[in-house]
């Protein structure tokens, strides 16, 4: 099946952050996809992409849903949740009804929709372990969701590849060039598109002996560089009660052509 008008619903994972820079824009996952579609589609493909850096689901159901339906989408890929879940007091029922209601409102338009669960935080950083049954209850009620929308489901729970550092970015929290084209990748899996496959899950290739057998010493260093680098500002933030996605909309609000 071809997909002439594709919407991209979600947060800084979607808009692609990490996959370019400010300078020269952000490409990610959803960009990515896009390229595949129009290729499978021809020039009648068009692509709007509505994703913000930092919104919460509740942010992007309110400010988002409305203006991905009015374009007419027939598909559409929703990625939200992750930025609520890492947060201390998160309601993890809000943040599931705020997912259930967008996808439930897609799929009564006759879109084809995608969604996806979140990965193992946990495995990526250790600081960062304490959220992990948060997140695996939440990647249950994604899978009802998605069964009870008839939603495409992209579940990446637990996947080998997804510990590899090469995926993330030094944040860990935002997917590296290359795990961006995974994610593009497991997407066109999902929807059978002409010459994806599941090769997206699979490792990459090993990693120097160097680095996997690095001293205890050296890698606790590591998390205390990463945790004034990146964590410290995101608390920052939060005490502030600022968000990275204040003052920026949609990089992409219009359904376009693709180049």
């Amino acid at each position: 099946m071809s997909y002439l008008r594709y919407v991209a619903v979600g947060d800084s994972q979607t808009e692609g952050l990490m996959d370019g820079d400010e300078a020269s824009g952000y490409r990610g996952w959803a960009d990515r996809l896009a390229g595949k579609l129009a290729a499978d589609a021809g020039p009648d493909f068009r692509y709007a992409n509505l994703a913000v850096r930092g919104h919460l689901a509740a942010a992007i159901r309110a400010g988002q849903t409305e203006a991905a339906l009015a374009l007419k989408p027939d598909l559409v890929t929703v990625l939200a949740g992750m930025n609520d879940l890492i947060r201390p007091g998160c309601d993890a029922d809000a943040v599931a009804a705020d997912l259930d209601a967008m996808l439930a409102a897609f799929a009564a338009s006759g879109a084809t929709v995608v969604t996806f669960t979140l990965p193992d935080v946990g495995a990526i950083s250790p600081l960062a372990v304490r959220f992990r049954p948060r997140v695996m209850a939440f990647n249950d009620r994604v899978r009802a969701m998605a069964g009870r929308h008839g939603t495409v489901l992209v579940d990446t729970w637990g996947l080998p590849f997804l510990t590899d550092p090469r995926i993330w970015n030094a944040d860990r929290l935002h997917a590296s060039p290359v795990g961006h084209a995974r994610i593009a990748a497991a997407v066109a899996d999902a929807l059978d598109l002409p010459g994806s496959d599941g090769s997206w899950a699979d490792p990459l290739p090993p990693l120097p002996v160097r680095i996997t057998s690095a001293p205890a010493w050296r890698r606790a260093g590591a998390e205390v560089m990463w945790a004034g680098t990146f964590l410290g500002p995101w608390v920052w933030r939060r005490i502030r009660g600022r968000s990275s996605g204040d003052g920026r909309t949609a990089k992409r609000p219009e359904l376009l052509p693709f180049s």
